[in-house]
């Protein structure tokens, strides 16, 4: 007993170090811990994919091939690391043949994948910028109708994903995000998503998956880092700070637009079975004798634009990528502009939220569908686009939609609730 109390009084007498100690000693537990869980993840991923590997093939096929295009610099240089220790092993205990392409500058991955030979799937492992990248490096190719075919699986691994939250159940581990996207590239579930193919007058189209933003909200959100000093507060200074400089902040901007097109019906994922002799005998007889008659061809009709003067603090046009397994009637794009009479503390509130979630409007919002916009800027307007989180000088641009371009790889559990949200 004089032990325990002299111990405790020597821990009294030296409060410092030991409240100093204990701190160490949390932190270090509370970090071997997460690491212990990352090892966990990862050996149950591991065991999934084994099984993936397992799986016997036939004399006459081949391994599956993958193309990886990853982008080191990505998550403030952790991204190769993070992709070697996490996603590879998976890859290779499945038995894909992977080949893996690294990016050493902004841009390349778009050249790299206009070079790219046929694959049987392609791999981004990168954020928002390397994937608008690719995107666009696809959609340049001459033989895009054929490429386009090649199912994409997106790894999670930059600073912004927003085309995540549409593919991936999220969480708070990033191991566990990239462990489980690399399992639903294995299991092969895909879904169709939109692009927009985005042209200027004179350079050459650029294509994104989820949007064009134009406005205060981007402008503010590109200078929050500035304000790094100030913790907690640093988006409502950036915001507050801005509305005082640039007052006003409402800019005018003409939007002509094209009705949305009716949605086709879904092809079949499989091949219909061949009919039997018989019925192609009747029917090559009957097509004979009674020859169907050919319809006339089909004259187009002019295109008829609309136009629209907007007044607004932010423009958007986005897809309906954020759930692409909504049942749609329309193949559309999304045109919403935030109305101009917000107060600075409104302003200041939707702009919080749109730091969080970009296609969060406020319930007065102008929102229109269109299959294409073109946007005419007041002359002297200065400013950059957001297109999918990357920066694009402001000029005048073509939008149009290209419905169901690109199939993606989406995790089963995703699906299931998406599918239940629109319900």
């Amino acid at each position: 007993m004089a032990r325990v109390v002299k111990g405790f009084r020597t821990l009294r007498n030296h409060w410092k170090k030991s409240t100093f100690a204990v701190c160490v000693l949390s932190y270090g537990g509370h970090w071997l811990y997460g690491k212990h869980c990352d090892s966990v993840l990862r050996r149950e991923a591991c065991l999934v994919a084994r099984e993936f590997g397992r799986q016997q093939i036939a004399p006459q096929e081949r391994l599956r091939k993958a193309t990886v295009i990853l982008n080191p610099a990505a998550c403030s240089g952790k991204a190769n690391n993070l992709f070697e220790k996490n996603a590879v092993p998976i890859l290779h205990l499945a038995g894909v043949e992977i080949t893996i392409v690294k990016t050493d500058y902004e841009g390349q991955a778009k050249k790299l994948t206009e070079l790219m030979e046929q694959t049987d799937m392609l791999i981004v492992a990168g954020g928002d910028g390397t994937l608008q990248e690719v995107v666009t490096g696809l959609l340049r190719r001459p033989d895009q109708d054929t490429v386009c075919n090649t199912p994409i699986g997106f790894i999670p691994l930059g600073s912004h994903n927003s085309l995540s939250p549409s593919l991936h159940l999220l969480s708070d581990n990033k191991v566990k995000d990239i462990t489980s996207a690399t399992l639903s590239i294995l299991k092969g579930e895909t879904v169709p998503l939109d692009v927009l193919q985005i042209k200027g007058e004179k350079e050459q189209p650029v294509f994104a998956l989820m949007g064009l933003r134009w406005g205060a909200f981007r402008d503010v959100a590109a200078t929050i880092s500035k304000y790094w000093y100030l913790g907690p507060l640093k988006t409502k200074a950036a915001h507050w700070f801005s509305t005082l400089r640039e007052w006003p902040l409402v800019r005018d901007v003409s939007v002509s637009y094209l009705d949305p097109s009716l949605r086709p019906p879904d092809l079949p994922s499989q091949k219909p079975p061949r009919p039997n002799l018989l019925y192609r005998i009747i029917r090559r007889l009957k097509n004979r004798w009674n020859p169907p008659v050919e319809e006339p061809p089909k004259v187009e009709e002019p295109e008829q634009w609309k136009e629209e003067q907007l007044s607004t603090l932010e423009l958007f046009i986005q897809t309906h990528n954020k759930n692409p397994v909504e049942r749609r009637i329309n193949d559309s794009l999304i045109i919403c502009a935030e109305p101009d009479n917000l107060t600075v503390g409104e302003y200041i509130t939707v702009g919080n939220k749109k730091e969080e979630d970009p296609t969060v409007f406020t319930k007065d919002s102008t929102k229109l569908e269109a299959s294409a916009c073109r946007l005419q800027l007041p002359e002297g307007a200065a400013g950059f686009y957001n297109i999918d989180n990357e920066a694009y000088e402001a000029m005048p641009v073509e939008i149009r939609l290209l419905p169901r371009k690109l199939r993606f790889f989406i995790s089963a559990e995703r699906r299931e609730q998406l599918l239940f949200q629109t319900q």
